[in-house]
């Protein structure tokens, strides 16, 4: 891609006392496209991801959003620089139907009259809204009304992705995102994730996932003991590639960008 990127970050450190869990590490992400990030347990992924979050600061290193330089020193800020992470956890409701997940924390209030004044929900608009958006991304669920909780892990899955993908306006970051899912949800998740991506927002995916880090990601980074060790471009990897990269001692390898 010729464009510049969406979110630099350059030599990347961090240390927990006299462990290293990210030693001068770099990552580019472009508008549009999908970056995996992948390492064996321990390489340092999980460690970046709390960076860009905002959940963990950096020791030294710089990171820039289109440009501009940047310190995400809390997931608030993150939020409000365009940074969403869907984390295994999810953070949705349970009790709470996929509507009130969606819009948690960010309601739509009703705009006249006595409604207006006692601050009531429009509880009509958010159904809409967020039923068109599911529809657009491609998500099918079972009811948009009942529990989230009694959806399935794809469904519940999908709901967190598109919630991100509504109120991020650069990267989401997605941690792991199949990781309790079978085939058939698994492949659901990740064409909604390239589907979020061609909407013109960076998707950074961190999963164990080889085979469908090889059919839909753009560029893949790879991380060992804390370092990035390899990146390839689109249709320059394979499985065997990704594993050796993971597990080999050599230094990083650059690939067309």
């Amino acid at each position: 891609m010729n464009a510049a990127p969406l979110l630099v970050a350059n030599g990347i450190e961090k240390k927990y006392g006299h462990v290293t869990a990210l030693s001068g590490v770099d990552l580019t992400i472009q508008a549009g496209e999908v970056c995996a990030l992948i390492g064996d347990n321990g390489a340092g992924k999980s460690t970046l991801v709390k960076i860009l979050a905002g959940v963990e600061s950096p020791d030294s290193g710089v990171i820039e959003l289109q440009g501009r330089r940047v310190s995400i020193s809390s997931p608030t800020v993150a939020q409000d620089l365009g940074i969403s992470t869907v984390f295994q956890d999810l953070a949705l409701a349970p009790d709470l139907s996929p509507v009130d997940n969606f819009y948690l924390g960010r309601e739509l209030m009703h705009g006249v009259g006595i409604a207006r004044a006692l601050r009531f929900t429009d509880k009509k608009r958010m159904l809409q809204e967020a039923t068109k958006e599911f529809a657009d991304l491609g998500i099918t669920l079972r009811s948009a009304t009942v529990p989230v909780g009694s959806l399935s892990g794809g469904q519940r899955q999908s709901v967190a992705i598109a919630r991100s993908a509504k109120w991020a306006n650069k990267i989401i970051i997605l941690d792991e995102p199949t990781a309790a899912l079978g085939v058939v949800q698994t492949d659901r998740v990740f064409k909604l994730v390239r589907r979020v991506a061609d909407r013109g927002l960076g998707v950074l995916l961190v999963t164990h996932n080889m085979s469908h880090v090889v059919e839909y990601a753009d560029n893949v980074q790879v991380l060992r003991l804390g370092r990035r060790v390899a990146r390839f471009a689109k249709g320059e990897s394979s499985v065997e590639k990704l594993v050796a990269a993971m597990t080999s001692d050599e230094q990083e390898r650059t690939v067309k960008e």
